[in-house]
């Protein structure tokens, strides 16, 4: 069977306002480029881990293997979450909102680090704001050290992030 045909299998279609808010068929709304965000959260902490984006094919894949699949805009492919670097996100929830446009993974990581530049958070920088935006907006670093050397694990590859 195709992904494709399995992620029919798993997504019912969306057909009235009452069946997506308030029925039990999993119906997701993806953008017209195909694409539905998802919010990661540490399972215990409740921190914010990422914001990433699923296609149908990524969506489908995290639901079967219990595993989370994102799909990488900057590389254009779909992304097993820690194949490479070993930090693998092992999904413990997952919920989606009440019109089936975004979904909500709660994890647990593998080696305790989500960000693909080593830091445990993609969200690791503080913007300064209102009274706290002093002079300028220079971002406050709240992660001190990385939690992994991005170098020792994925060598020399050009950063993944599109500038």
């Amino acid at each position: 069977m195709t992904q494709s045909a399995a992620s029919e299998e798993l997504f019912g279609k969306r057909v009235t306002v009452e069946q997506v808010e308030e029925g039990d068929d999993l119906a997701p709304k993806f953008d017209n480029a195909g694409f539905i965000p998802c919010v990661t959260t540490d399972v215990h902490s409740g921190e914010v881990l990422m914001v990433a984006v699923m296609n149908r094919e990524a969506l489908a894949r995290t639901i079967e293997t219990g595993e989370a699949h994102y799909f990488s805009r900057s590389r254009q492919q779909l992304w097993h979450k820690g194949a490479t670097s070993g930090l693998i996100q092992k999904v413990v929830e997952m919920r989606i909102d009440d019109d089936q446009d975004c979904v909500w993974l709660r994890v647990e990581v593998a080696g305790g680090a989500s960000c693909h530049v080593g830091y445990r958070s993609c969200f690791y920088r503080k913007v300064p704001v209102g009274a706290e935006r002093k002079q300028g907006t220079a971002l406050e670093f709240l992660e001190a050290e990385k939690s992994f050397d991005p170098k020792a694990v994925y060598g020399d590859a050009p950063n993944p992030t599109q500038l």
